[in-house]
């Protein structure tokens, strides 16, 4: 795994539990493909609103938000994941908290290193997929598999 410089803050230390340094640790490097040095910050609703608001001029609390600086030759950002609605998400799709948060850590990871899945319908299933690989050699099952229509 990468070598990883992290900085985990958790102000309210409501889900500390689950997000035991780590096991974000390991989640992120998991998603690493360069050493990085990254930021993660878990926020209430108001704070996450705030920043999504600001920074995407999209008025509510969204799960996660990257902030990516450089990608090269260190991965340096932030990572922001809202803790009520990753809670919230959690619970309406049957996840367990701590495989939500490490889906969540993994693609603002991936995005930090330049992965997009707004751009078109082929990034988007091209980071899906290297999602749910990461995913499957960290245990966790695939986060999209209910989400077919």
């Amino acid at each position: 795994m990468m070598a990883l410089q992290l900085s985990l803050q958790q102000p309210d230390g409501r889900h500390r539990a689950v997000l035991a340094r780590h096991r974000v640790a390991r989640w992120v490097r998991a998603a690493l493909a360069v050493p990085g040095e990254i930021t993660v910050r878990i926020v209430d609703e108001a704070e996450g609103r705030e920043l999504n608001r600001d920074y995407r001029d999209k008025d509510y609390a969204t799960n996660v938000l990257t902030f990516d600086y450089a990608q090269e030759p260190v991965v340096s950002a932030d990572l922001v994941l809202c803790a009520p609605v990753v809670a919230r998400e959690a619970a309406e799709r049957g996840l367990a908290l701590a495989d939500h948060y490490a889906h969540l850590l993994v693609h603002g990871t991936l995005h930090a290193q330049g992965w997009d899945h707004e751009t078109s319908t082929a990034d988007a299933e091209a980071m899906e997929a290297e999602e749910v690989r990461i995913l499957a050699r960290l245990g966790v099952g695939n986060p999209y598999a209910g989400d077919r229509v």
